[in-house]
Formats: C-alpha cells, structure tokens, sequence
C-alpha cells in the first residue's frame, strides 16, 4: 500500500507553485497525494516569513499539526518554505516533534518536473516566470531568503502554459517577485513584452493574467502587448507602496511619485478600460503625519480599481529594521483604517458604472444557489466576485452576464 501524504500551502500564489513542486516530488517518489490529512502518512507545511502575520499564521499551522500527530493521525512532519529557510536552527531547538526541515524549493525544481501537478481549482493555474528579486526594498525579507534574480528561459515558460492550454485551464496567471525585470539575467535586457508574445499564441481563447510588476521596471512594451492583445487581461498589478517622495527613498523604491503618476496616466490612455491593482504600507519607519496624508491624496487623485494594504511589518535582517521613528501599532492601525475606508468608497464608486453592462466572466464555483464568478478585471483570491443568478452553470466556464447590481468590491450579474 502506497504512503499517503498531503501539503499546507501558506503565503501567496508564488508559494503555491512551490507547494505544486513539491507535490511532484512526492509524486514521483511513490507516495500518494491526498486533500486533506485525515489519516495520511504524512503532512507538509509549505510556509510564508514575509511579515509578522505570516510568520504567525505558519507557526499556529505547525502546531496544529503537532497536535495531530501527538493524537496519532499524522505519523510524519515536513516543514518547508522560507520560515525554516530564515529559522532552521531555532525551529529545530523548539520544535522537536518535526521530522523534517527544508528551505525554499529550488527554483529549477518548479519547471523542470515531469508532470504540472495543481494545488488550484482545475480551471485555472499559475506559473512562476521568475525568482528572487534584484530591487533590494529596505522592508522586504524576500532577497535574503530567495537569492538573486533569475529567469525562466521563454521556451520553458511556453512549454508549460501549452501543456495547461492542453489540460482544458482557461486561466494562466504569470507570477514572480517582480515580473517586469523578467529576462534581465538571461540577455542583459528585459523580455517580458516577447514572453507575453509567445504566451499569446498559445493562449487563444483564455485569459492571460499578470502579477506583480514593479513601477521602476515596467516598460511601455509590455503595455503596448497588453493592449493590443485579446487573450492578455487588460489587468495591471503595480505596486507602489507608497507616494511621499521623502518614504520612497527610505523604502529604497527606484520610482518617485512623478514617474508613477506618469505611468498611471500612460497606462489608461493606451488602455482605456484597463483595471490597475496596486498595493501600499502604512506606518513605514518615519512616516509623518503629512508623508501620511501625501498617500491619501495620491489614493484619491489616483482612484485604484483595486488596492492592497498592509501595515509595515518589522522584520530583522532588513535594512529598515534599524531605522529610528518606528511608527506604534496604534497609530498604523489608524492610518490602515482612514485609507481602507477611502478606498472601500473609491471600489463603490467605480463598480456603479459596471451595472447594466454586459461583461465576460469565468465562473469559479457554485455557492448556496448562486455561482461565484470573476471578471477580467478581478484576480484570483485577492480581488472581488461576481454573483451570478443562472441555472446549470459549470464551474470552469466562461459566460456573458449583464451587471444588475453592484457593492463596495462585489458585483451582481444574470447570465443572458
């Protein structure tokens, strides 16, 4: 009888290509993969050390299945990920029930297995493009635990968006540290706009979605693709983190507020319709009040279709963590706050000029009579849904709704 295991995967989507490598692993070492871990062999915890909350949602994690395999129902633990790539030695000393510890998975490993195991629903998948990052933000972790830059070369990529073409995915989400300095180590030169080229061609009929494009990198190539492209979503993940000149160059950002104002206007002139998601912390080290505000007004002038936020997390080993004027968790609670409750009536605003058109959407699951459903305008478990009122929809499919309604970040649709 087979050996039987499952895997916790934690953190972002990027994580998640690394789970599905893993999965492979044991695949290919005879084990058998199960959904859950209700009496497997054994359980493993992919997991996130970006921030704080991450760090603490993967050790309640690890604990948790601690506990089961002190009941008995887990015979085996393997922790992955960047929490033992940055803790190894002290989780070994306070965690002594784990069998097994391993790093960040090699980044070969994830394009370079036999198989395109898949941790998401069967309609949709990710592909990481790239790893590492070379932008060195003084708040961010990620250089120390995933290395330099690197590139998958255009015809790997290629390779496995066919095979999931092949496999019915009518959804690729391209996904890396910075997608837009993709090809840089390879040739010296970015290659994001050829990349999109050639996913295109073998994209026909589905959608093709990118993340994570630095300001400081994104060239107007890659723009011009996305426009003149019917298969790429006419989505923009830009994140900017913040406006004030003054904290940009403290977060050691590359961009000041000009150059993204100029990028944003640049982008909706060339696409017109385009959604642009962007991200920004609150309570950087140094932040005043007014650096504060200079963000606010930056969000209202600006008007984000979609906005991330988060609370600068301290974190040893980076460059900020030593500088002085730490903000107090109060004070950034405030400010998370003001701009999320902005924000929340900026999305009202915009999602009121979808009703009453008609819209493309690909139907993701059925819910408690309805059916929840994305635009091209809305990535996967980060941005908004469609609520969709229909009879004998497949999950997995593309529909035309007609919009009757709409909320904060929500919007109501019948199919036609």
């Amino acid at each position: 009888m087979k050996k039987s295991f499952t895997i916790i995967s934690l953190g972002c989507p990027r994580n998640l290509v690394d789970s599905e490598s893993i999965v492979s692993e044991f695949k290919e070492k005879g084990y058998a993969f199960k959904d859950n871990a209700i009496g497997v062999d054994t359980v493993i915890v992919n997991t996130c050390a970006f921030i704080e909350d991450a760090k603490n949602e993967s050790i309640e994690t690890i604990l948790k299945v601690v506990d089961a395999k002190k009941a008995g129902d887990v015979k085996k633990i393997v922790v992955a990920g960047c929490l033992p790539e940055r803790y190894r030695g002290k989780l070994k000393k306070e965690l002594r029930e784990i069998d097994e510890f391993r790093g960040v998975v090699d980044f070969d490993a994830t394009f370079k297995r036999n198989s395109v195991p898949m941790l998401t629903p069967a309609h949709y998948a990710y592909i990481k493009i790239s790893e590492g990052c070379g932008n060195r933000c003084t708040y961010c972790i990620i250089p120390y635990l995933k290395g330099p830059y690197r590139s998958r070369p255009i015809e790997s990529v290629a390779k496995e968006a066919g095979q999931l073409v092949q496999r019915g995915i009518k959804e690729i989400v391209l996904v890396g540290q910075d997608t837009s300095l993709y090809g840089t180590d390879l040739c010296g030169r970015k290659k994001l706009a050829e990349l999109l080229k050639e996913l295109d061609k073998v994209s026909n009929g589905i959608w093709l979605r990118l993340l994570y494009c630095h300001p400081a990198n994104l060239d107007k190539d890659v723009i011009k693709v996305i426009r003149d492209s019917k298969n790429i979503c006419r989505y923009i993940d830009l994140p900017i983190e913040h406006a004030s000149d003054r904290i940009l160059r403290r977060m050691g950002r590359k961009t000041g507020k000009a150059d993204i104002a100029s990028l944003i206007q640049y982008i909706r002139r060339q696409i017109p319709d385009v959604c642009i998601r962007t991200s920004a912390i609150v309570g950087f080290p140094g932040e005043t009040e007014k650096d504060f505000q200079e963000l606010v007004s930056f969000i209202k002038k600006t008007r984000f279709e979609r906005l991330g936020l988060f609370m600068y997390s301290r974190e040893e080993g980076t460059p900020a963590y030593k500088l002085k004027a730490q903000v107090s968790e109060r004070e950034k609670q405030r400010r998370f706050n003001e701009i999320m409750t902005l924000q929340q009536s900026i999305s009202s605003r915009i999602n009121e000029r979808f009703k009453g058109r008609r819209l493309k959407v690909l139907v993701d699951e059925a819910q408690e009579g309805d059916y929840i459903a994305r635009t091209e305008y809305d990535a996967p478990e980060v941005d908004g849904t469609v609520h969709v009122k229909g009879r004998a929809l497949e999950p997995g499919n593309f529909y035309n709704v007609r919009i009757t309604d709409t909320y904060e970040y929500d919007l109501v649709g019948e199919v036609l």
